[in-house]
């Protein structure tokens, strides 16, 4: 029998059906871009001659990155076969005898995701995307809930939460994934990370592993040891954000990676940490991986390894400086994926951090390490787990040093690692996941994975009680602009009289721990207890002390210490409020359509007892505003109690439920967030 190579004349890639099929589609259908494991289909077209099963035949060569190799798993040659193999690369007809042959095209569900060239005999090179595809079940970042894949592959934006653990602020973030041209930019990234530059045929061939990919973003959204996206800067640093943008009037990540990609890879000045993980956030998904951004409240940064921080206060309850800190809140992220590399239980959710804090294996990156891994204290296992641990699980001991230099250990209730958050799938809500991460306090399970971790600050360290309660108890309402009082409140438990010194203090603070100037002070030399007494012992706060201290976080740092005389002893309460700013209504007038132009009425009302200069409103929204913001400055000056209002037009240009991100911003009220959702109609 005589074999006959397919003569090609030209050929149709199907993009638009082929897209939607692999749900590439909200990338447009320009180009072919699919997902690994799942047949595709292109349309041939030929010269001379007519397809013949069993005689027509096709040698096809797939090949993705600078150096092709079988060998790394970056070529793969294949011919025709009688069915789609979805656990290689394969081809097959589909289509009857004819001169118009229906070709479909499987890869391999563990190829690496990039840019590809496919060979199709003599007749040319068709060029495609390759993603990986947590809708197939033979893919490592499988994931079996459309729900769950809607909202961690799918979703352009979301919410990340900052504020308080006692109350969380939601933020909206615009992700944009699928944004006009930010698939190119997360593959560039992929590129111009230092292991493909010193050796692109291995790098290539890595990114079959999402392991390995998600450990790179850990690295590369940071720029701290290459070409990264983001600088990092802090409020402490005495610079200011002069030169980049305060991390707070980011609104998104599309704007902060087209930056990066037309500032030739030069860092975007600044980042903090839910910058850092909205950004890996996005990349990740635009590459197929599912992700989600987690807050961790009272987070802890331990930089020996030992799961102890320490603290030193001085005779006013006043943090002294040290690296080791607990930050109000942090940010990382989770990918979605199997660990075939680890024994078997530890699949699911991963912990990567690309905030620089630490160093991993010499580079500035973190994880990605199991969520089950944290929670059952194995801190043996790949990456960076000790200190994932320490940021939910680190124990706190907090010294006095006095004014004679002497120090003494002061008893202290803080606790790491509170109401780990992340967004509800489907809803807006907060969904607490701190159970993913610890065992509930006191139970054996924790107790057990303590002895694991070799825990023994948390086995062994015992607050003494010594009759003298200490607590710090808030006024419900606490707007930025008003007055209000905070109190410490102190229970004589014992059966004796005491006299003790009460200091109670307020500063401005930031959300990673530093602290600003002091917003109201009281030293109570003589407070008498009879047994069983309590006394609450209130302190104002007043937005004229307050107002001009307050960081661009709006938390105030609480902190009371009680020093009974007759023991020596001292006791320490703390607790960090976060003061609430105004909400920002969003009125649509008209009825939204996709591709045509609509109007967003956003008013905000003064909450200060002073006017507001150079108010601006600005918008954002994927598949509403191009990945672009929307400014609309106020020619006038907002008074006490007056509303600022703006209207601003966009054009919707696809269908669909999607959220505007606003941002306000003036001379003394910054960085106000708010959001609407909007239902786009056909």
């Amino acid at each position: 029998m005589s074999f006959f190579t397919l003569d090609i004349d030209r050929w149709n890639l199907e993009c638009e059906f082929n897209n939607l099929d692999h749900r590439t589609d909200l990338n447009g259908a320009d180009r072919l871009i699919v997902r690994r494991g799942q047949p595709f289909s292109i349309s041939l077209y030929l010269r001379s001659g007519s397809y013949q099963p069993g005689v027509s035949t096709l040698d096809c060569v797939a090949e993705t990155g600078p150096q092709p190799s079988e060998q790394y798993g970056t070529r793969a040659s294949f011919g025709l076969s009688a069915n789609i193999d979805t656990s290689r690369w394969s081809a097959a007809v589909l289509s009857p005898p004819g001169d118009m042959v229906a070709l479909s095209i499987c890869s391999a569900p563990d190829a690496p995701i990039g840019r590809y060239t496919l060979t199709l005999g003599q007749a040319g090179r068709i060029e495609f995307i390759l993603l990986f595809n947590p809708w197939c079940s033979a893919d490592v970042v499988y994931m079996d809930s459309e729900a769950n894949l809607a909202e961690y592959v799918l979703a352009q934006d979301g919410i990340i939460f900052q504020g308080d653990y006692r109350y969380p602020v939601p933020i909206p973030w615009n992700f944009g994934q699928f944004e006009s041209g930010i698939l190119d930019i997360c593959l560039k990234l992929l590129d111009m990370n230092p292991k493909c530059l010193r050796n692109p045929g291995k790098d290539c061939s890595g990114r079959r592993n999402p392991i390995y990919v998600s450990r790179v973003l850990s690295a590369m959204v940071n720029c701290n040891d290459d070409k990264g996206v983001l600088w990092g800067r802090w409020p402490e640093n005495d610079e200011g954000y002069k030169g980049g943008v305060n991390p707070l009037l980011w609104k998104g990540s599309v704007e902060i990676l087209r930056n990066w990609e037309k500032q030739a890879c030069a860092p975007v000045r600044f980042g903090q940490c839910w910058v850092f993980a909205a950004v890996c956030c996005s990349v990740s998904r635009a590459l197929g991986i599912p992700c989600r951004v987690i807050t961790n409240y009272l987070s802890a940064h331990d930089t020996n390894n030992n799961l102890v921080i320490e603290r030193r206060i001085d005779e006013n309850g006043d943090l002294i400086r040290s690296r080791e800190m607990i930050w109000n809140y942090h940010c990382w992220v989770e990918s979605w994926m199997t660990r075939p590399d680890l024994k078997p239980g530890f699949d699911g959710w991963q912990a990567s951090d690309p905030t620089p804090q630490e160093k991993s294996e010499n580079i500035y990156c973190c994880g990605p390490v199991p969520v089950r891994a944290i929670k059952d204290g194995e801190l043996t296992f790949k990456y960076d787990a000790p200190f994932v641990f320490a940021e939910v699980n680190a124990d706190v001991i907090t010294f006095m040093k006095k004014k004679d230099g002497s120090t003494s250990e002061v008893m202290n209730t803080t606790a790491v690692g509170q109401k780990i958050s992340t967004k509800r799938v489907g809803s807006d809500d907060r969904e607490d996941i701190t159970h993913l991460y610890k065992y509930p306090e006191g139970s054996n399970e924790e107790r057990e994975t303590f002895k694991k971790a070799n825990h023994q600050n948390k086995l062994l360290h015992q607050q003494g009680d010594h009759g003298l309660h200490l607590t710090i108890k808030v006024s419900s309402d606490m707007r930025k602009g008003c007055d209000f009082d905070v109190f410490a409140v102190v229970t004589n438990n014992t059966q004796s009289e005491k006299k003790c010194r009460l200091v109670f203090g307020s500063c401005a603070l930031s959300y990673n721990g530093f602290l600003g100037g002091s917003c109201g002070f009281k030293d109570l030399l003589n407070v008498e207890l009879p047994p069983g007494a309590e006394r609450r012992v209130p302190l104002r706060l007043n937005y004229s002390k307050y107002g001009s201290q307050l960081t661009e976080h709006n938390l105030i740092r609480l902190a009371a210490v009680l020093f009974d005389y007759a023991t020596n002893e001292a006791t320490l309460a703390t607790r960090n409020i976060v003061l609430e700013n105004p909400q920002i209504i969003v009125r649509i007038l008209g009825e939204p359509k996709e591709n045509r132009k609509l109007a967003a009425e956003i008013t905000l009302k003064n909450p200060l007892p002073e006017p507001l200069e150079a108010c601006c409103f600005s918008i954002e929204g994927a598949n509403l505003t191009g990945g672009n913001s929307i400014s609309e400055r106020l020619a006038s000056t907002v008074g006490p109690g007056e509303d600022a209002k703006a209207k601003v037009y966009f054009t919707p240009t696809r269908s669909g439920l999607r959220k505007l991100v606003v941002n306000f911003d003036s001379d003394k009220l910054c960085n106000v967030k708010g959001y609407r959702n909007v239902i786009i109609g056909k």
